[in-house]
C-alpha cells in the first residue's frame, strides 16, 4: 500500500493534524491564550481549530465530526452560545459533548475536529 500522511504541527509526543486521503484529523485543542471563562477559551479553542484546518487545506464548513470535552457540563449552554456564532449555517457537524477532567486544571474546554479537505467560498 502506498500511503501518505501528512503530519502538521510534529512535537515530541503528538502532532497538531494529520491528513489522509483527503481527511484531516485534529489533536485535542485546548485553550492557548490565558482566557478564563468558559466563553473566551470556547472561541480560543475554535480560533485554533480554524487555523489548523486552514494549514491542512480545509475550513470549518467541511468538518465531518466533533468531539467536545467540557470540565464542567454546566458550561454547556456558554460554550453552544459561542459554537452557534461560530458554526456556518447548514453546516453543523455530527457532534459529541462530555464532561471529562482534563490534564489542566485551568481548562475548561478541548475539542477534537476531524474534517474533509476542503474549502468554502465564505467560510466565515
Amino acid at each position: 500500500m502506498n500511503a501518505h500522511i501528512q503530519r502538521h504541527g510534529v512535537a515530541a509526543r503528538y502532532s497538531e493534524a494529520a491528513v489522509f486521503n483527503g481527511v484531516v484529523y485534529l489533536a485535542g485543542m485546548v485553550p492557548e491564550r490565558g482566557a478564563t471563562d468558559i466563553r473566551g477559551q470556547t472561541q480560543d479553542v475554535l480560533d485554533q481549530v480554524q487555523q489548523r484546518l486552514k494549514e491542512a487545506g480545509s475550513d470549518k464548513s467541511f468538518i465531518l465530526r466533533t468531539q467536545i470535552f467540557l470540565a464542567d457540563i454546566q458550561d454547556i449552554g456558554a460554550m453552544n452560545e459561542v459554537w452557534d456564532a461560530w458554526v456556518v449555517p447548514g453546516t453543523a457537524p455530527p457532534r459529541a459533548t462530555v464532561q471529562a477532567a482534563l490534564a489542566n486544571p485551568d481548562w475548561k474546554i478541548e475539542i477534537i475536529v476531524t474534517a474533509a479537505q476542503g474549502t468554502a467560498q465564505n467560510p466565515d
